[in-house]
């Protein structure tokens, strides 16, 4: 007769798994939880199981992932009661947040930094998909550094990780993303549209 016990409960060990899928082990931690997992039937469904959805976590927005001020302390609560100690709060943030904004149709910017004396900014850039940006060219330098999705520069197809530099006067006719995308750039406010005003008008005054 089979055991009941270990036929309806999870291997005790079975954390371990999670930890091993967060990759959060130490080096000294990462040989035997692998040799358990290997012998162990339920930690290795459990990893298998786990895999898929950590490694979904790359392609989430860092905002997304990044839990609320409530979460924390209800979760620092919660392991004051179970330990019996103070609660611990949450580090304060050194850092405001920027909010996003649209600033045209299918166009979100987050404002990073602002340089007014040489009429530069710094900014996430966010589009959502088939969305496309302005047609413009160019007053100064142009940077941008693909974050997630696709991104077309005229003829020029990006993905996470490429970057793309402008010169000042060139010119960009099509930037468009048929994905949705996100990108860090660094550019001058004074770039002109080609159909004549500038970037910061042609947007709404929002940069």
């Amino acid at each position: 007769m089979p055991d009941s016990q270990s036929s309806s409960s999870r291997c005790e060990r079975a954390e371990l798994a999670c930890a091993c899928a967060l990759q959060i082990l130490s080096p000294n931690e990462v040989a035997e939880v692998e040799a358990h997992i290997a012998s162990c039937p339920d930690c290795r469904q459990e990893l298998e199981s786990l895999r898929p959805v950590v490694d979904s976590f790359v392609a989430w927005p860092t905002d997304v992932l990044r839990p609320t001020a409530s979460l924390q302390a209800r979760l620092a609560l919660r392991i004051a009661e179970e330990t019996g100690k103070a609660p611990v709060p949450p580090p304060a943030p050194w850092w405001s947040e920027p909010a996003w904004g649209e600033v045209a149709p299918g166009i979100e910017c987050k404002l990073l930094a602002t340089d007014a004396e040489r009429d530069r900014v710094g900014m996430l850039v966010r589009l959502a998909p088939g969305a496309s940006y302005p047609a413009h060219t160019h007053a100064g330098v142009e940077e941008l550094h693909l974050l997630e999705g696709e991104l077309w520069i005229d003829e020029r197809q990006l993905f996470p990780g490429d970057y793309h530099y402008a010169a000042p006067g060139s010119a960009d006719e099509r930037v468009q993303s048929e994905t949705g995308c996100t990108c860090l750039l660094v550019t001058s406010t004074n770039d002109v549209l080609l159909a004549g005003s500038s970037v910061a008008e042609g947007l709404g005054r929002k940069l």
